[in-house]
């Protein structure tokens, strides 16, 4: 394999990248021993096609996108590892030569890392953030506990109210025709929550129980399924399950019953303690966040779109993960919340592009004052983590390849860079 790196405009470069003509033979020969069994040809039995025959019958450019679909990516990985430039995007892959008896060669557009030009980092002014509890937060504290100790309380005797747990069945309908997508059973919904589309849990609201009921909705325009922006849906529901919250009193019986105290006064002095930590927690990142904020207003970079485009890739399929973990794919959350990947794309990319930049600022200082990470912090770190992951520390070191322990050294570099700028910073 060889490779030729051509930089253009906008920190983005074409790695040109050619392979041998003995490897892609191999290639053709893979893709023809893949397909074989599916293609007939008179005269033959199926699978025992000869692959001249084939070629001759169907031209030779049958099996080259099987074997381009083989060679890239082993190919590009060799080219990742061995260009000296920092490819910060995924590649745009483009085809350039396949022909048998020659050396195939392809291209991939990627982003590099931008350079930083840094500016003030060092006696940064922030403003000064108060921490100080109230009442009504200890109380509000107490309040969200009782939520968490309330009983779920199944309800026979009555219709359906704001707040209520349900579990319902639906499909819904547009024009008389079920669309894709429309349909749950056994489905967990909180009358309230707003996860639905707009209008559709407040019909459910007076609905008895296993009795079925018409949900009329109407789709936003900006909707992402075409041929459902706009229309009006009928969505058949039936409630299978009503749930209400019965809330304990708050009292010393309370108090013993979450906590590891006795009475109720002494829980809410461990209430008020811990918000105050909480509060210190938040005030140590919200200075951190405002410093940083500073240094990148005042450095200069120029974020490749293409850079931009993977990490927010990357922010939406995690959201897809939790959301799987949470029993709803994402073309039911597109559906109840009239949203799009498109939308989700857009949605994550300030706070996308603000991470991407903080990171390089960071980077950027890590160079500049030559902060490192030795031996015993990467000990530590480990150790951290084998406590976390509750496994033996020596056995999360042997786990943990050249790669990943370079990269877990440049994330405690990272760390050690915003100390540093936050010992530095000034408050006003």
């Amino acid at each position: 394999m060889s490779l030729q790196v051509e930089k253009l405009e906008k920190n983005t470069a074409k790695l040109t990248i050619e392979v041998s003509a003995e490897e892609l033979e191999k290639a053709i020969e893979v893709a023809y021993q893949k397909n074989k069994k599916g293609i007939n040809v008179p005269g033959f039995r199926k699978g025992k096609v000869p692959r001249q025959m084939i070629e001759k019958m169907y031209g030779k450019e049958i099996f080259y996108e099987d074997a381009a679909n083989e060679l890239i990516p082993t190919a590009y990985e060799k080219a990742f590892d061995e260009c000296e430039e920092e490819i910060v995007s995924s590649p745009k892959i483009e085809v350039t030569q396949i022909e048998s008896g020659k050396p195939f060669i392809f291209t991939a557009e990627v982003a590099l890392k931008p350079e930083v030009k840094l500016g003030k980092y060092k006696g940064v002014k922030i403003d000064k953030v108060e921490v100080e509890v109230t009442d009504e937060e200890v109380n509000a504290e107490i309040e969200n506990e009782r939520e968490k100790s309330a009983r779920n309380i199944n309800v026979t005797d009555r219709a359906v109210k704001d707040g209520d747990m349900t579990i319902i069945d639906f499909e819904g309908f547009v024009d008389g025709v079920a669309f894709e997508g429309g349909k749950g059973e056994s489905y967990p919904l909180t009358i309230g929550s707003g996860a639905f589309i707009p209008g559709f849990e407040e019909q459910l609201v007076g609905v008895e129980l296993d009795k079925e009921v018409e949900v009329n909705v109407t789709f936003p325009e900006e909707y992402q399924a075409e041929e459902l922006k706009g229309k009006a849906a009928v969505f058949k529901c039936t409630v299978k399950e009503i749930k209400e919250k019965e809330l304990p009193e708050v009292d010393d019986e309370f108090a013993s019953e979450v906590s590891e105290f006795e009475t109720l006064a002494e829980y809410k002095e461990d209430v008020k303690k811990n918000l105050a930590q909480k509060k210190e927690n938040e005030a140590k990142a919200a200075k951190e966040d405002a410093v940083i904020e500073a240094i990148i207003n005042d450095s200069d970079m120029e974020i490749p779109e293409a850079m931009l485009l993977t990490q927010q890739r990357q922010s939406v399929d995690d959201f897809a993960q939790r959301m799987q973990m949470q029993g709803l794919s994402m073309d039911q959350y597109f559906q109840f919340t009239g949203s799009n990947y498109e939308m989700l794309l857009e949605q994550v990319k300030p706070q996308t592009e603000k991470r991407i930049k903080s990171r390089l600022v960071l980077e950027a200082i890590v160079a500049k004052e030559k902060i490192e990470v030795s031996e015993e912090e990467y000990a530590k770190e480990t150790d951290r983590m084998a406590e976390m992951y509750q496994m033996e520390a020596e056995k999360v070191r042997e786990m943990l390849g050249e790669k990943e322990k370079e990269q877990v050294m440049k994330d405690l570099a990272i760390q050690k860079a915003v100390e540093f700028v936050v010992e530095n910073a000034k408050e006003k």
